[in-house]
């Protein structure tokens, strides 16, 4: 936990509710941190989920002197504009639940509720990667492959709560080889995520070599040369190139960031952007490919930026071309 003063009119506080942790920070009007804790997420209990996020907002509180500070909570799926319940979250047990309004009332006080790509993508806005940039897309491959839209300093949810939801299109422009495509949780087959997410590409190599190793060791054993794993690299980034290239299509976003563990892999910084030009409704591409600046840290800074993110757009650099 970090801490220095500043006055308690000055705080925002956001909450990352992840499948196994759950975070907290408090910011100032400038970005600055000024609290953070980390707690276990109370698995499959929905009562216990309100009650740890009640707690942590009121440790949060304490430690900045700061009462009634205004609060933001990314969550793994979005609250549906026809129900107001909670739908597509990977934590289950939220789902079909009126979670936000079950926050405001134990904590007294109105909550912003954000899809958790959606939270990446306003801090990458407000001062990180896409920072003065009008339309940032942020995607994030981890375990699954979510996005999150924020144009002009304000995340883009959709009527339907939908928007980002790129994981779930199909891969473009499929090789024989790729089609149908791996069954997806969702239900159909062939989701870009089932390509190229972290186990995606350990799913992919596998199929390959009959090993199973994490993105992680596939890309270190490629840096020592082995051509299986280069292969399984080099096949991540055509896909990922496809997937980025109906993207652009479609949106045109001024940047694209790249969040959750994949990103660290370095070399797709050089990569991709040449493969998304070659797929790409364009005669030339000059879209930059960005590693979030915030890394782990984005999507929590993001929900506490969900109140009047329209000053993080105000007080933001220009953006700048790569």
């Amino acid at each position: 936990m970090k801490r220095t003063d500043a006055p308690p009119s000055a705080i925002r506080i956001g909450i990352d509710l992840g499948g196994t942790k759950t975070e907290g920070i408090a910011l100032d009007t400038a970005g600055g941190e000024r609290a953070r804790f980390r707690v276990t997420t109370p698995r499959g209990d929905y009562d216990a989920t309100v009650r740890t996020i009640t707690d942590l907002v009121a440790r949060l509180e304490s430690a900045t002197g700061s009462a009634g500070a205004t609060v933001g909570i990314g969550i793994p799926g979005a609250i549906s504009p026809a129900t107001g319940l909670v739908k597509n979250a990977n934590s289950t047990w939220l789902i079909g639940r009126p979670f936000d309004r079950d926050l405001a009332a134990a904590l007294k006080r109105p909550v912003r509720i954000e899809n958790d790509a959606n939270c990446l993508a306003v801090s990458e806005a407000a001062d990180g990667a896409g920072a003065g940039c009008g339309v940032v897309f942020a995607a994030i491959l981890g375990t699954g492959c979510g996005a999150g839209i924020v144009v002009n300093g304000r995340p883009l949810g959709g009527r339907n709560a939908i928007g980002g939801e790129w994981g779930h299109n199909p891969l473009p422009w499929p090789a024989d080889e790729e089609r149908p495509g791996p069954a997806c949780y969702c239900g159909k087959s062939g989701c870009l995520e089932t390509f190229v997410s972290g186990p995606a590409v350990t799913a992919d190599h596998r199929g390959a070599t009959g090993v199973k190793l994490s993105a992680e060791a596939i890309a270190a054993l490629a840096e020592r040369g082995d051509a299986a794993a280069r292969a399984t690299l080099d096949r991540l980034v055509e896909r990922l190139g496809r997937g980025l290239a109906g993207i652009v299509n479609v949106l045109d976003p001024d940047v694209i960031v790249l969040g959750g563990g994949l990103s660290n892999l370095e070399f797709l910084y050089a990569a991709l952007p040449p493969t998304i030009a070659r797929w790409a409704f364009t005669d030339s591409l000059d879209t930059p490919v960005r590693r979030a600046v915030h890394g782990d840290s984005s999507g929590v800074r993001g929900a506490a930026w969900l109140w009047r993110p329209e000053e993080a757009a105000a007080t933001a650099r220009t953006c700048i071309p790569d």
